[in-house]
């Protein structure tokens, strides 16, 4: 197990757990960082369980023994201190929700940042700053993300779409041609009519620019694919954070492509900007 991955494990491991296990869990979720300086048996009498339960603990987030628990917290805590405060639970306050909820974000976007393929960038940026059409695909979530795309997009002098419908993403795919640009957001990376969208650009001649998980059909099938890794599980109250992600992936490709147009382009968006004056109470 990573570090980094220990307070996610025992989130999602939560449900699972006998009810002396829980207690032990929600204790650590909640004081992470008093764990790592306590003995078992300090940590057997603040959970009021006996210490063969923490043993249990320990090895049901996949630790041999407390003292590897103990270390893979500490290097986890030391790596990002925000991360032990991740797991929601149903008896948090709606301060600690909000609390947990931001650093969970703050988290998974400078994780994803050191992970980014800087080189994939570069390309999805000349990719889009030659594009005659730049075409944006989502479903669920990413559709939200894909139409917040667009909207970015427009305003840099491209001609854009978003496209949330599988009807119509397939007749925009079958449109399109070489110098189009296609740009497909995917949190699983498994979508299947994500995939057939893309293969049809493919086919076209088109390129395909991806955001996805590593090692998945999307990603794999792209032109261009930039990763984005996030840790996700199905709790109700996990914050979506790789939605988040991907927007602000949206942001970097949307400055790089502002940044390659040049003066002429900051010209254009005072002029909008100035326009947009006009439509707010002063």
């Amino acid at each position: 197990m990573k570090p980094a991955e220990l307070t996610q494990t025992i989130s999602n491991e939560l449900p699972a757990m006998r009810r002396s296990e829980r207690k032990v869990a929600e204790f650590v979720l909640s004081r992470p960082t008093e764990v790592i300086r306590m003995r078992i048996v300090d940590l057997a009498q603040q959970a009021a369980v006996s210490e063969p339960t923490v043993i249990r603990f320990c090895r049901a987030v996949g630790c041999n023994g407390f003292l590897e628990f103990k270390l893979a917290l500490a290097q986890q805590l030391a790596s990002s201190p925000s991360y032990g405060h991740i797991a929601i639970t149903d008896t948090d306050s709606l301060a600690e929700c909000t609390f947990k909820a931001f650093d969970s974000t703050v988290d998974t976007l400078l994780s994803v940042r050191d992970r980014l393929d800087l080189d994939m960038l570069d390309s999805a940026v000349k990719a889009l700053c030659e594009a005659g059409r730049v075409e944006f695909y989502g479903f669920g979530a990413s559709a939200a993300v894909a139409f917040d795309a667009q909207h970015r997009f427009f305003r840099l002098q491209l001609a854009t779409a978003a496209y949330s419908d599988p009807h119509l993403q397939n007749m925009s795919a079958t449109s399109l041609g070489p110098g189009d640009v296609v740009v497909a957001f995917s949190q699983s990376g498994r979508t299947q009519s994500i995939l057939e969208s893309i293969a049809l650009v493919k086919n076209n001649g088109a390129t395909v620019v991806a955001l996805a998980p590593s090692s998945t059909p999307v990603a794999e099938a792209a032109t261009i694919p930039i990763t984005v890794d996030v840790e996700e599980d199905n709790q109700i109250y996990t914050p979506l954070s790789s939605r988040i992600a991907h927007l602000v992936v949206v942001d970097v490709l949307a400055i790089g492509v502002a940044q390659q147009k040049g003066p002429e382009l900051q010209e254009h968006l005072q002029k909008m900007q100035k326009n947009l004056l006009s439509l707010r109470v002063k």
